[in-house]
C-alpha cells in the first residue's frame, strides 16, 4: 500500500474534496482517501502508483504536490 500526503491548493470545498476523492477511487475504488479543504492537505492510502493518481488529479484540474512530513 502506497501512502500519498499531497498539498492541492484549488481544493476549496466540501465539492472539490468529493471530485478529488472520486478521481482517485477511479483508479483504486479500495484506495482510503481523506481530503481537507481547510489545509488543503489530501492523505492517500492506495495500491495505486503515486505518480498516476497526481496525474489523474492533474488531469482533473487538481494539481498537487507531495508534502513531506
Amino acid at each position: 500500500m502506497n501512502h500519498l500526503q499531497l498539498h492541492i491548493p484549488t481544493m476549496k470545498c466540501g465539492g472539490c474534496a468529493a471530485s478529488i476523492a472520486k478521481t482517485i477511487k477511479a483508479r483504486d475504488p479500495q484506495a482510503q482517501v481523506d481530503a481537507d479543504p481547510a489545509t488543503k492537505r489530501v492523505t492517500i492510502a492506495s495500491r495505486a502508483d503515486g505518480a498516476e493518481l497526481m496525474a489523474d488529479l492533474a488531469a482533473a484540474g487538481f494539481h498537487a504536490s507531495v508534502e513531506s512530513d
